[in-house]
């Protein structure tokens, strides 16, 4: 493998593993008093403050555009899975939302790019796996606004995914992730507000928890997702970032103490399956262009 595909791999790896976290934080949040908005607004406003002094040191408002136009494509599509979140179950939101490398390879599709056999399988191999690891949907999951929002969250994780590939050419990690946390400590913070949620933590197990989210699933996972989508491309890292489920269950078992039941076994070995197809090197031909029509038709 090259190294610049190695790389990229051991960040995606990274990047899942950290962003797994985020579920366990979330979990102790609430345990120790923390609204989600509130605990959203603490962690993208700490990172903000610690990168953009200097990572962001010297860019031109031109230069900072797609930076913020990034952070608005992943705020949005975090607004859409929580509404998801309110209505279907927490399986449903999942399975919808870690369907993104799936509206990843059908975005590059439409633009002209046709997907080979492996990078298909793979994302069915994904697909069926994260349906037995996060649960399919049930009967709590027929409310057309929240299965539409879900997908939404899923649709514009991948066009997040893709605006990174494409929009932040030659921008350091860090500088995007600053950007990125600035646009979600506006949003979040705000929102927070708005419902009387945001106030200063005022003790220490409220501050560990708010330093944990800002420090593992943001100021790690953020930089190293970027790094890899610009080594790997869109979307060889949303297949590696399927992992990041299976790594929230194992998580979950060590710490918190949840059963590992055997269907996420199964599941978790066809993510890993699909994640390996997706790292098989393939041609990506370009789609014919459509025949002129007829003057017959």
């Amino acid at each position: 493998m090259p190294s610049p595909a190695r790389s990229g791999l051991l960040l995606a790896l990274v990047a899942a593993l950290s962003f797994a976290t985020l579920g366990i934080w979330g979990k102790l949040a609430g345990e120790v008093g923390l609204g989600s908005y509130e605990v959203l607004g603490w962690r993208f406003g700490l990172v903000a403050a610690a990168l953009l002094p200097f990572a962001g040191r010297g860019l031109t408002l031109a230069q900072r555009r797609p930076l913020l136009g990034v952070g608005v494509v992943y705020v949005l599509a975090t607004f859409c899975y929580f509404g998801a979140l309110g209505r279907i179950t927490a399986g449903a939101t999942g399975l919808l939302l870690y369907l993104a490398p799936a509206f990843v390879i059908l975005f590059g599709w439409l633009a002209g790019r046709r997907p080979g056999a492996a990078r298909l399988g793979a994302v069915a191999l994904a697909a069926l796996g994260l349906g037995l690891v996060v649960g399919l949907p049930g009967a709590g999951d027929r409310d057309p606004v929240g299965l539409t929002l879900g997908a939404g969250a899923g649709a514009l994780y991948a066009a997040y995914l893709l605006a990174s590939e494409h929009w932040l050419r030659g921008v350091t990690p860090l500088a995007a992730t600053g950007h990125l946390a600035l646009v979600g400590a506006v949003a979040f913070g705000g929102l927070a507000g708005a419902r009387g949620e945001l106030g200063m933590p005022d003790t220490a197990a409220q501050w560990g928890v708010i330093l944990g989210i800002a420090v593992l699933p943001t100021l790690i996972a953020v930089p190293a997702l970027y790094g890899a989508v610009a080594r790997l491309g869109a979307a060889r890292a949303s297949l590696l970032g399927t992992l990041e489920p299976l790594f929230t269950v194992g998580l979950a078992f060590l710490v918190l103490g949840e059963p590992l039941r055997p269907a996420m076994l199964l599941g978790g070995a066809l993510i890993l399956a699909g994640a390996a197809l997706a790292q098989k090197p393939e041609r990506v031909t370009a789609s014919a262009p459509s025949p002129a029509p007829s003057p017959l038709s």
